[in-house]
C-alpha cells in the first residue's frame, strides 16, 4: 500500500474542544496539516500548512511533536497516511477557513460520534488529544 506523508496538528481551544477540517470536495473532517514540500521537515511542513489553512503564524517552539501514525488515507483510497503529529493551543478566534478548507468545526468526544472524520483522527489523534487533556 503507498504512503503519503503528512504533518497533522491536533489543535486544542481553551474550553478543550479539537480543531478539525474539511477540503472542499471531501466529506470527512480530520486535523488540519498536509504533505510537505521538497526540503522541508516535518515541523516546517506544519507550520507553512497551517498558515496557508487557517491564517495562524507560529513557529517550532509553539509545536509539541506526538509522533508517528499510520492509518488508511481518507481521500486517497488504496494508499496508508503516515502522520508527523504534533499538538498546539491556540484561542477559538485565531483561526479562519483559507485555502482548499471548506469547513471547520471545534468539536467534543461526543461531536465526534455523529461526525465524518479520517481513520487517523478516530483511531489516534482525537483519542489521544482526550486522553492528554491536551
Amino acid at each position: 500500500m503507498p504512503d503519503i506523508h503528512v504533518s497533522a496538528a491536533i489543535i486544542v481551544d481553551d474550553d478543550g474542544r479539537v480543531l478539525v477540517v474539511r477540503k472542499h470536495g471531501t466529506t470527512r473532517f480530520m486535523q488540519p496539516g498536509g504533505k510537505p514540500e521538497t526540503g522541508e521537515t516535518p515541523a516546517q511542513t506544519l507550520i507553512r500548512e497551517l498558515h496557508e489553512e487557517l491564517g495562524l503564524v507560529l513557529d517550532e517552539g509553539d509545536l509539541r511533536p506526538l509522533g508517528r501514525f499510520m492509518s488508511a488515507a481518507a481521500n486517497e483510497p488504496g494508499h496508508r497516511v503516515v502522520a508527523d503529529a504534533f499538538t498546539v493551543s491556540i484561542a477559538h478566534a485565531d483561526v479562519a477557513v483559507q485555502a482548499e478548507l471548506a469547513e471547520l468545526r471545534w468539536i467534543t468526544p461526543a461531536d465526534a460520534e455523529t461526525l465524518p472524520l479520517a481513520p487517523l483522527s478516530v483511531e489516534h489523534l482525537l483519542p489521544l488529544a482526550w486522553a492528554r487533556g491536551s
